[in-house]
């Protein structure tokens, strides 16, 4: 049997919580409680709160998601300080 694929919806980080979990809002409304995937924490990407993000939820328990990609807000290449 094959394994099922992930489905993928976008939402807004509501919470954060410890160990790189987070509380999101799904665009359907739906709260979900959702984790960073290994490469957001691999190279240091910060989620916050009021980051829209890209999830996948299992279509076995849809009150779970992992992180895969956190949007950018400000529009533009990061500016790094010396």
């Amino acid at each position: 049997m094959a394994k099922q694929e992930a489905i993928q919806m976008e939402g807004v980080v509501t919470e954060v919580l410890p160990d790189q979990n987070f509380r999101v809002q799904l665009e359907n409304g739906h709260v979900v409680l959702a984790y960073a995937a290994g490469k957001m924490s691999r190279f240091k990407i910060r989620v916050m709160v009021g980051d829209r993000v890209a999830l996948d939820l299992s279509p076995y328990d849809l009150t779970r998601g992992r992180i895969t990609y956190r949007y950018r807000t400000d529009g533009g290449p990061a500016q790094r300080t010396r």
